[in-house]
């Protein structure tokens, strides 16, 4: 999809830019497929603030998306593109043929009147869902599971895709967006093709009240605070950090400090960290 750009009429329009969603279809979402979303402005179940930074907002419904693609060997049609405000990817309203209708991320290229199906006999065309044990090695692919059964974790956001690079001992090596080489279980669901969407990164917010709208409020930096509000804060003028290294407003290391822990069980299965170590 491409860029649209508007006139500059106001000093924000000067810099703002949308997608052309002049290919999705007019019509609203599937009314059975959809179910409220609470707003919870970052908190948790206590009331308190853990996500920093998040609140307001406009309303939304969330669509429920298929992320197992566990309706095997069944033929689907593809009735409708649509916009879904929960994620950056466009999704496709597919009918079965037995007449269930679900959701699914929409791969590039996938248009409205196609024909698609999951299962290891599926054939190797965009929208096609099969076990990655029976796709072959050097194949792009996106919504791919972690674990067999629990629904596709990585590769889902606009543009997004990962490359199936060998199989080995019951294990396939993917290449992941990020630059990441890790082993996930044959067994793992992936579907092909990439991420439609692609255009969404070169996006143009060009205003700050259009950010509030998507539900995100200001972020103040810790270097103009006062010393009793951050660990960068006072000093006159413009004063370096005082610290070894930035830290978060509790004190703990950030920008760059590593979180993982080196005793986590998945460590065995990453291959190449995505810092190239």
């Amino acid at each position: 999809m491409a860029i649209k750009n508007y006139k500059p009429t106001t000093p924000s329009r000067r810099n703002m830019s949308v997608i052309d969603y002049s290919e999705l279809s007019k019509k609203g979402p599937e009314r059975s497929l959809l179910c409220t979303l609470n707003k919870k402005a970052g908190r948790n179940s206590y009331g308190r603030i853990t996500v920093r930074h998040r609140g307001g907002g406009n309303r939304r419904k969330y669509r429920i998306i298929d992320f197992k693609r566990q309706k095997f060997d069944v033929i689907g049609t593809v009735l409708t593109l649509e916009y879904d405000p929960n994620r950056s990817s466009h999704i496709a309203l597919v009918q079965y043929s037995d007449g269930e209708k679900r959701y699914i991320i929409a791969p590039q290229g996938l248009k409205v009147g196609q024909e698609i199906m999951a299962g290891k006999d599926a054939d190797i065309k965009i929208g096609n869902a099969l076990p990655l044990n029976s796709i072959p090695v050097g194949t792009f692919v996106h919504n791919v599971e972690l674990y067999p059964g629990k629904g596709a974790q990585l590769a889902r956001s606009a543009g997004n895709m990962a490359q199936l690079m060998a199989k080995e001992n019951g294990m396939a090596l993917l290449r992941l967006p990020s630059g990441e080489l890790r082993n996930v279980r044959s067994e793992c669901m992936a579907t092909i093709g990439q991420v439609g969407n692609i255009d969404h990164e070169n996006v143009k917010i060009g205003k700050a009240g259009r950010k509030r709208n998507m539900g995100w409020r200001p972020t103040v930096r810790g270097s103009v605070m006062n010393p009793c509000d951050h660990p960068h804060g006072g000093g006159e003028g413009k004063s370096p950090v005082g610290r070894p290294g930035p830290t978060t407003p509790w004190g703990k290391p950030a920008l760059g400090y590593k979180t993982r822990s080196k005793k986590k069980a998945s460590n065995k299965y990453i291959v190449k960290r995505r810092n190239g170590k």
